[in-house]
């Protein structure tokens, strides 16, 4: 029996795990297109990227390890059946239920993995996620200074540079102008310059070569103009303001966080809202357990059949199961409906579909849960074609 159980966890393992690196590079790759037109929309270095979708990276496994572990369960069932070692499985005595017993070490092993993550890793990675686009936005994470473009310090300096030369040490084509008051200005052109650092953090000094100043003051009759070989320009940064605390949204609380807000809430908006994410969080992770059943169910296609419906089935009701979870935790959000029952009445229906399935293919003599969908498909297939087959050969 072991060497059985063994046999299960291999067929298992390599699909499961092929699926959830597969799922997770896809959902980055389509999030890091738009990141990167971010980034650069406003300026910031390349590596913000890198750290932006490791953040997000906790959310996409909170949706990929549910698929992961039903496809990995329902293709190891499926390889079974159609290599016919699942009759000799059965004919031998085992049933559908000892035949469960590795892909429940699974679905145990990695629901406690995605409870971890939903519950604890998730909403701290969504904080700094959201801390790091704040940066971008505010220039603490050092924003560039675009060649050719103007560059504002604040609202009283522009900046503009032709081009720049060693990774910005040496810039060239230099413009500066700073407003001090509605009356009175300071701009500055020079053929070449350079940053340099201060002791004050909130002041740099730009060291400007060969160029020309034009002072105006009320005070002056006319604009003061100034010929220089070197100039030392003080350029003030602009401060930024702290990056508010986490919890300004509820995808950032931890699950003991959300219970205690659930029950000690200032507003009753702030309590159904923490309930609602909370109760949606553990029907995610309870629907794990129910994977298993419903892989089997939907693995084992029908005799002499070689259909991969059930595959598309099954994703088909995991994402749509956890899009009405989403749509129900909005409704509970609300006040509308208690979350308690927003979110668990769909699970009991999931749940009572799943034990059907099983129930079928487990008990039913000769059940096959997908059959009958087998075999409309299959006509509706037959149908199509002989249509498009009459129309060529009455255009011919």
């Amino acid at each position: 029996m072991q060497s059985i159980d063994r046999y299960m966890a291999r067929l298992i393992a390599l699909p499961l795990f092929s699926t959830l690196i597969i799922a997770a590079m896809l959902l980055i790759l389509d999030r890091m297109l738009r990141l990167f037109d971010f980034v650069a929309t406003q300026g910031g270095p390349v590596s913000v990227v890198w750290r932006m979708l490791a953040n997000l990276l906790p959310e996409y496994l909170g949706l990929g390890i549910p698929i992961g572990l039903m496809l990995g369960i329902l293709l190891a069932f499926r390889r079974l059946a159609t290599t016919s070692e699942l009759d000799v499985l059965r004919g031998v005595g085992m049933s559908y239920g000892r035949l469960l017993r590795v892909p429940f070490m699974y679905a145990l092993v990695l629901a406690a993995v995605n409870l971890a993550i939903v519950g604890y890793v998730q909403p701290k990675a969504r904080y700094f996620y959201e801390g790091l686009r704040f940066e971008l936005r505010t220039g603490a994470l050092g924003a560039s200074i675009k060649v050719g473009e103007f560059t504002h310090f604040g609202d009283k300096m522009t900046l503009r540079i032709e081009e720049s030369e060693d990774k910005g040490r040496r810039l060239s084509g230099i413009f500066v102008h700073q407003q001090m008051s509605p009356t009175k200005w300071v701009s500055v052109t020079a053929q070449s310059g350079e940053f340099l650092a201060t002791d004050d953090p909130n002041t740099i000094i730009f060291r400007l070569v060969r160029g020309t100043l034009v002072h105006t003051d009320p005070k002056f009759s006319a604009p003061r103009v100034l010929t220089f070989t070197s100039h030392d320009l003080p350029i003030p940064l602009p401060r930024t303001e702290s990056f508010r605390d986490r919890g300004g949204r509820n995808v950032e609380w931890t699950l003991p966080e959300l219970a205690r807000l659930g029950k000690d809430g200032d507003t009753q908006t702030l309590r159904d809202q923490s309930r609602a994410e909370f109760h949606f969080r553990l029907v995610e992770v309870a629907s794990m357990f129910l994977l298993p059943f419903l892989a089997l169910a939907l693995g084992v296609p029908p005799k002499r059949s070689t259909s991969a419906l059930g595959v598309f089935l099954s994703i088909v009701l995991v994402v749509t199961y956890h899009k009405v979870n989403q749509y129900a935790t909005d409704f509970g959000e609300l006040g509308r409906v208690d979350p308690l029952i927003a979110l668990w009445v769909p699970f009991a229906l999931f749940a009572a579909l799943t034990g059907w399935l099983y129930y079928q293919i487990a008990y039913v003599p000769g059940g096959q849960p997908i059959g009958g969908l087998e075999r409309f498909f299959s006509r509706a297939a037959k149908l199509v074609t002989g249509r498009f087959k009459r129309r060529r050969e009455a255009v011919a």
